[in-house]
């Protein structure tokens, strides 16, 4: 079965691959397809995903899933949430992982209340009008450190502190992030539900 990856981002494609591996599926990236990025208009990531993976799936033809995920901090209401992946750009800089780690710095500056999680939720659907469509989410807890702390991984990585490992996601292995992220827990429950619903695997 091909499945179509609601986005062109190559690390999120990586860990996707790996983490959907066990279904034995072709899983490419919408640009490979010449498909284009869809809007992402909506407040919730369960909207967000819902309309990536409609937009993929509407052009392709082939079943199509979406992830769309994010860092959540309580101290800031939940920002960035859906906005993560341009957070800067609310403050006048570029979209990009450096700068939107320095500008979630500044907004936490002088606050000790850093909880925050990773969110990500995956939607699957087999058709562009599939009126049922799987989703998925899984959470990671943690919270922001006042400093960049490892070279892996990409976003937030870097700030987000996991007490039980006692290091950020950028200090853990590619295999320790895939086994325990938000990504991996929503990527769990999603083969269930291919296996089950799908008669996937």
């Amino acid at each position: 079965m091909r499945l179509v990856l609601a986005s062109n981002n190559a690390k999120k494609l990586v860990e996707l691959r790996t983490l959907f591996a066990p279904l034995g599926i072709e899983l490419l990236a919408q640009g490979a397809l010449g498909i284009g990025e869809a809007e992402e208009p909506h407040g919730t990531f369960v909207e967000n995903a819902l309309a990536k993976a409609r937009h993929a799936a509407a052009a392709s033809g082939n079943a199509a899933i979406a992830d769309d995920s994010g860092l959540c901090v309580d101290a800031l209401g939940g920002a960035p949430g859906v906005l993560s992946a341009r957070y800067a750009t609310l403050f006048g800089g570029p979209r990009d992982d450096a700068e939107n780690n320095r500008a979630l710095l500044r907004q936490l500056e002088g606050q000790s209340e850093r909880r925050a999680r990773f969110v990500s939720v995956l939607v699957a659907l087999r058709s562009a009008d599939d009126p049922e469509p799987l989703i998925a989410m899984g959470r990671w807890d943690g919270e922001v450190t006042a400093e960049l702390r490892g070279e892996g991984g990409f976003g937030y990585d870097p700030l987000m502190y996991i007490p039980g490992f006692g290091r950020t996601v950028a200090q853990l292995g590619a295999e320790e992030k895939n086994r325990h992220s938000h990504r991996a827990q929503a990527a769990r429950q999603m083969l269930a539900l291919m296996r089950e619903v799908w008669q996937l695997g």
